[in-house]
């Protein structure tokens, strides 16, 4: 990057109150990219006359390139630059971001964003949508499928890795892209699990949650960040200036660029706190938004408000500097078209290195929920011991689905079916025989519904056969199998943005597959295909083995491959609790303790549900956070601490023994959370603080070491949004590691006069 800040002041100093407007103004060309009711036109003319700063939504190297050509002719030649939504890759598919958290592998999660970045700025994206990082306790939000799900600690691990990914330290350089942190801020949390709704935190709750992933991915460098639809304690994210500005620019340090979502500062209207398309527009600029997506309200209305005085020129021109200063560090002054130059001598999409990243990124999703008689892996198909797979479901043969929601440049064409990475798998050592066995969903309306943004190939295709029909033929090719796979779940769009459910159960035709299959009483292998937290009991008590392989995108046939016959480690942790029942939601291991709490099956007066069987966690749900299986057989001797009573240190070492006692390599996941019995305040019962990937081979034990701060310590007793004051208090504290939040041994420390070197604000 030759050119400066210097050259920014002089390029202001050129620049006429309606150019600096044109800078705000973000479109999208249309076609696939329309995620509301609105679309531009005009786009070109705009951009010959300098009325648009940037553009998201362009698929191919070919038309940004003319589009460029195009700013190229303006009076001051300011580039364009564009934006995509590149949520889990760009043409390389990954596993959902749910799912890539569900791997606790942050060096997996940085690979995937570097690949991802490498090939979307091949074909001139200069800012990708991603990562969405809004914590979510309520799984029948469908945009929990692009979150890393719900605890702050691990959403903060995640954010900084796909910062990391995606901007490689050097956003100048033609591979790296922005990264644009996202849904800020409270998204998750809309009443009843909808989309858009309203978001009611009290301002310690979105201190200790909600914002430190926004935090550590700004510290982590993010040049962007987006607002989110909802509102936040009764005022619109798009107009929330304590939050966006107050808060994340002047108290909390961030100098970079805030953009609006789809149609989001025209949606003030509709919030109730606007009047009309000026005042949206001036509320959305004065509350820090620097660049209004889609809805022009800036381009059509700012001028004339600068007139009357109601908005100031020096906002805008703020405004503008931020846009500006992207696209410089960008590089684009220098050469707004390096990133596809350089793309087309790299032509890094869809290489073998980046198809073999995704293959081993579904086997590091996958989470293994249960593995009676060690079904799983199958036996290796050239041992003799198995001679035919039966693949059933409505997923076994399906390209479309196996993307996932938010995969917006990618083509089914290029995914490897389930099927087909199994068939390769065994080659002549083993027949699969496969069967459709049931509908995703009967209903027409439904499947209208779930294949909304299917303009070529469908989601969901309802069989001309009857449900009894297929069922028959899933049994008879099941009973000839020595081994039933059946591979059930959602459709992609049931999960994802304006996809709520109020029902988290694997839809009806499939569970009467799943019934029919168990009682042919071979065993069974169910996989569950989804893009969030479902209501598994009743497969938990069907299936011999039971899996969540998410949406593993391109190489979800062969990755999962890998797994049912080991030549993977299954080392998927769940990222977010999978409740017993629906009405467990909203749900999370991290709540708080009440004065009377529930023990370990119900008792009257106490805080559960009457009519949860007794073998449930009234608050723990069927899996909890942090759960999955490995191959192995790991265990957790009780954690040590240096010491139990300390006076005015700021760290502590911790120490726990895992042993594998199994005759095979395996991968277990450490996690450390601690716990504050007594407190000024109540807290939560535990939270995640550290964790640890571990590889362990046969029969060995190792000792895993955490050092426990000081700073892991503090909470927030903020009592305004912008209030920014921690509580640092000494006492007791609950150490506790093991698998996951549930299943943990604990040692108790007396912490007295903790102390943090720099506190932090």
């Amino acid at each position: 990057m030759t050119k400066d800040m210097n050259f920014i002041d002089g390029l202001l100093g050129q620049m006429t109150l309606e150019e600096k407007i044109g800078q705000l103004n973000l479109v999208t060309p249309g076609g696939e990219t329309l995620t509301g009711t609105v679309v531009n036109t005009d786009v070109a003319e705009k951009i010959r006359t300098g009325r648009i700063g940037g553009i998201f939504g362009v698929k191919s190297a070919e038309a940004v390139r003319v589009f460029q050509d195009l700013a190229q002719e303006t009076r001051l030649k300011i580039p364009l630059m564009f934006a995509e939504d590149v949520i889990h890759g760009q043409k390389t598919i990954f596993p959902l971001p749910l799912a890539l958290a569900a791997s606790w592998d942050m060096d997996l999660v940085r690979a995937t964003a570097r690949v991802a970045a490498r090939e979307a700025a091949s074909i001139g994206i200069d800012q990708v949508y991603s990562p969405m990082i809004d914590v979510c306790r309520d799984p029948r939000w469908g945009r929990i499928a692009e979150s890393p799900g719900e605890d702050p600690f691990l959403a903060s691990r995640f954010a900084e890795a796909m910062v990391e990914g995606y901007q490689n330290n050097d956003l100048s350089h033609p591979d790296a892209v922005m990264a644009c942190l996202k849904h800020f801020c409270g998204y998750g949390g809309g009443m009843g699990g909808r989309d858009y709704d309203a978001v009611d935190l009290s301002p310690a709750t979105l201190h200790d949650v909600v914002l430190p992933p926004f935090v550590a991915g700004m510290r982590a460098g993010a040049g962007s960040i987006m607002a989110s639809f909802n509102t936040l304690n009764g005022v619109p994210m798009h107009a929330n200036r304590a939050v966006i500005t107050e808060l994340f620019r002047e108290k909390l340090g961030f100098g970079g660029l805030v953009v609006a979502d789809y149609t989001g500062i025209l949606e003030l209207i509709a919030h109730g706190v606007a009047a009309d398309r000026a005042d949206a527009a001036r509320l959305g600029l004065t509350a820090g938004v620097d660049m209004d997506m889609v809805s022009e309200t800036y381009l059509e209305t700012l001028e004339d408000s600068v007139g009357a005085g109601l908005i100031k020129e020096a906002e805008i021109t703020a405004a503008c500097r931020r846009v500006l200063e992207a696209k410089l560090k960008l590089g684009l002054f220098d050469d707004p078209y390096h990133r596809l130059d350089w793309g087309r001598s790299a032509q890094p999409i869809l290489t073998a290195a980046n198809r073999q990243l995704a293959r081993e990124a579904v086997a590091a999703a996958t989470v293994v929920l249960k593995n009676d008689g060690n079904l799983l892996p199958l036996p290796a198909p050239e041992s003799g011991k198995i001679g035919t797979i039966a693949l059933v479901g409505p997923f076994a043969l399906d390209r479309v689905n196996m993307n996932g929601t938010w995969a917006v440049a990618a083509s089914p064409s290029t995914v490897v079916p389930i099927a087909d990475g199994l068939r390769e798998a065994v080659g002549n050592a083993v027949s699969v025989l496969t069967a459709k066995g049931a509908n995703i969903v009967d209903e027409l309306w439904l499947a209208s519904r779930l294949n909304v943004h299917d303009w070529k190939d469908l989601s969901v295709v309802i069989d001309v056969r009857s449900p009894e029909a297929m069922i028959a033929e899933a049994v008879a090719t099941a009973s000839s199998a020595d081994v039933t796979v059946a591979v059930v779940g959602e459709a992609r769009e049931y999960s994802g943005e304006s996809s709520s459910r109020s029902d988290l159960s694997i839809p009806e035709p499939q569970k009467k597959l799943l019934r029919a299959l168990k009682a042919t009483g071979k065993p069974l292998v169910v996989v569950v295909m989804t893009g969030r937290p479902l209501v598994l009991a009743e497969e938990a008590l069907l299936a011999d083995a039971l899996l969540v392989a998410w949406f593993g995108g391109t190489e979800i046939g062969h990755g999962l491959a890998d797994v049912l016959f080991g030549k993977s480690e299954p080392s998927g942790r769940l990222p977010a609790t999978f409740p017993y029942s629906l009405g467990q939601v909203p749900i999370t291991y991290s709540h708080r303790p009440t004065g009377r709490p529930a023990p370990g099956r119900f008792q009257k007066f106490t805080s559960g549900y009457v009519d949860l069987p007794d073998d449930v966690p009234q608050n723990d749900g069927l899996y909890p956070f942090g759960f999955g299986l490995g191959y192995g057989t790991v265990a957790y001797g009780p954690p040590r601490a240096v010491r139990t009573e300390l006076a005015g240190e700021d760290r502590l070492d911790v120490t726990v023994t895992v042993t594998n006692l199994g005759d095979r390599p395996t991968l277990e996941t450490v996690q450390l959370y601690i716990g504050d019995p007594v407190a000024s305040v109540s807290r939560p019962v535990k939270e995640l603080k550290a964790f640890r990937k571990l590889a362990l081979a046969p029969r060995v034990a190792e000792a895993v070491s955490f050092t426990v701060t000081a700073a892991d310590l503090d909470f927030s007793v903020a009592e305004t949004v912008t209030d920014t004051r921690r509580r640092l208090e000494g006492g007791a504290f609950d150490i506790h590691v093991g698998p996951n939040s549930r299943d943990t041994q604990a040692v108790r420390v007396v912490w007295n006069e903790p102390k943090i070197e720099g506190k932090r604000s």
